[in-house]
């Protein structure tokens, strides 16, 4: 399996993975949701508030993992958001998706990010390292639909001091539907 935190003209290839796996999980018109969120995600976000981590099995694109950069307004820090991942649906449940998260929360801590947070399910995220988060410690960009997905991890230290300041998210994210 290759490893790799470029995009290397293989937007589509990303946008059409989302589309798929989202599809089949949760029907089409997830599908075209998530697809939608993440050519917004890679064509309108600044390359320095956007990391996209791939993993590949020779030309097939099997699993990635987008963070966009969260801002608070009054927390130097860095922080960046996971979401959206998928996993190719017939390599689900093998490991990818947990190799692909290790290999990129590692390479966002040698990047100097001080903390990474995602909307999901902490069974799955809980497994490298995501705890949950309550808004005292990590306020979210907007309402959250599902509080108990709201799941965090430091990076350069071995506690979370609590972010402060309002949260704001990068445009593509900027989306009540998505939350």
């Amino acid at each position: 399996m290759e490893f790799s935190a470029q995009i290397d003209g293989r937007e589509e290839q990303i946008k059409s993975l989302f589309a798929q796996t989202f599809a089949a999980s949760e029907g089409a018109d997830e599908g075209r949701l998530i697809a939608a969120l993440v050519e917004r995600l890679l064509n309108t976000t600044p390359r320095e508030d956007l990391f996209v981590f791939t993993q590949a099995e020779g030309e097939a694109l099997i699993a990635a993992a987008i963070f966009s950069r969260l801002t608070y307004s009054e927390d130097a820090r860095s922080v960046f958001i996971l979401s959206p991942m998928a996993v190719a649906t017939e390599r689900q449940k093998q490991g990818v998706g947990q190799a692909l998260l290790k290999e990129a929360l590692s390479a966002l801590s040698k990047e100097g990010v001080d903390v990474a947070i995602t909307y999901g399910d902490p069974a799955f995220y809980g497994k490298v390292g995501f705890e949950p988060l309550d808004e005292d410690t990590a306020a979210a960009p907007l309402p959250l639909s599902q509080p108990v997905g709201w799941i965090g991890q430091p990076l350069q230290e071995p506690a979370l001091p609590p972010l402060k300041g309002r949260c704001t998210c990068v445009a593509a994210l900027d989306d009540p539907a998505i939350w």
